[in-house]
């Protein structure tokens, strides 16, 4: 499988608009400075420069892909990816290294979970969130070459599905029909939530999984049609329950006028235990064990 690394050089080695930047974050690029020569440059840990810089590259027709901890590039630079990337709609690309879970030991500090909720509230923003590096790769030249700006969270983990290549911005994977339960989920717990529809599939329920791949734009008909067909919605995110994925489904339903039973499965306002990815999925109840005792038990209370 190819690695992100690889899929980036692809796309820009023949392109000299990509310019790919960093603030001192080589661990998925580390060949780039060698390749691009003058179209790679590192900051250092400046993301209010990195963003800044980039905004008057993408002014003067180049197309930058910014690379840094997905924590500190989504709130140390926020006014400047709003102001200075989202008011005029400039073409950045920003990729949020080690969000949510994956920042396994580090504390609250390092801990990206309301990245979601701030960049889905940029006008012009758009979101993608690949549930694996393959998912990544899969994705990553149309999100590139897509005219908007766009972060997108970094899933360093490899993949256990194989996923559809017939991606496009605003299009779900569907992963599994159902007509008993539906899982929306994204990014680093899809091998969880996978896993979990299958164990419950095994238990003789029927589960649509959707993987959603970007969350702006959100695959409303997807999302909509799930949520009519099953008798229970249940939403995984590795983020605060406030402004992902589980806010985003309550606005989508509330302007269509229809309610229902959900699950919401997130942090509900405090942060993780420090710990390595395996030790916090168990600590959180987030395993895919887990996911499916909670979700099997939220279902048979509605029957």
């Amino acid at each position: 499988m190819m690695t992100y690394e690889d899929k980036l050089y692809e796309i820009a080695k023949d392109n000299d608009a990509y310019i790919v930047m960093t603030a001192e974050n080589r661990a998925f690029i580390r060949k780039m400075p060698e390749l691009l020569g003058e179209r790679f440059i590192d900051t250092g840990i400046t993301e209010q420069t990195l963003v800044g810089a980039a905004a008057g590259l993408a002014l003067r027709g180049r197309r930058p892909v910014l690379h840094a901890l997905a924590t500190f590039l989504t709130m140390r630079a926020f006014e400047f990816i709003r102001t200075d990337v989202g008011i005029p709609g400039l073409p950045v690309k920003l990729v949020g290294a080690f969000p949510g879970v994956l920042s396994e030991a580090n504390g609250p500090t390092h801990q990206a979970i309301e990245d979601i909720s701030l960049m889905r509230g940029i006008p012009n923003m758009g979101v993608f969130c690949p549930a694996d590096l393959e998912d990544l790769v899969i994705g990553l030249e149309s999100i590139l070459e897509s005219e908007r700006p766009f972060y997108i969270r970094y899933p360093n983990l490899p993949a256990n599905y194989q996923h559809s290549n017939n991606f496009s911005i605003g299009s779900a994977e569907t992963c599994s029909e159902g007509d008993d339960i539906t899982i929306l989920t994204y990014g680093a717990l899809f091998t969880q939530a996978f896993e979990a529809a299958q164990a419950l599939q095994k238990k003789g329920l029927s589960v649509q999984l959707l993987n959603l791949r970007t969350l702006k734009p959100l695959d409303d008909s997807a999302v909509l049609d799930s949520f009519q067909k099953t008798k229970l919605t249940v939403t995984v995110e590795d983020h605060f329950q406030i402004g992902g994925l589980y806010s985003i489904l309550a606005e989508l339903l509330l302007k269509n006028k229809l309610s229902g039973n959900v699950l919401p499965i997130a942090f509900d306002e405090r942060w993780f235990k420090p710990a390595l990815l395996k030790d916090v999925l168990e600590y959180e109840k987030i395993t895919a064990e887990h996911l499916a005792n909670r979700i099997k038990s939220a279902y048979e209370k509605l029957t």
